[in-house]
């Protein structure tokens, strides 16, 4: 695995659209102050940028 980064659910899903839920779940967040070790590709870098206002970023490993 080369670079990671380390994502947090900051908000809740709840009255988000449908789109948004589905974001969180393909990122493997499902709870509140859930964290995830993901891959630093581009796909991942898009998902978390479609909801800044749910996640954000720990930490870069590299």
């Amino acid at each position: 695995m080369g670079k990671t980064i380390v994502v947090q659910q900051v908000g809740s899903p709840i009255r988000r659209p449908e789109k948004q839920r589905k974001t969180l779940i393909g990122l493997g967040l499902n709870k509140m102050h859930k964290t995830r070790e993901l891959e630093d590709t581009p796909s991942v870098r898009g998902m978390v940028n479609k909801i800044p206002h749910l996640v954000k970023i720990i930490e870069e490993r590299g």
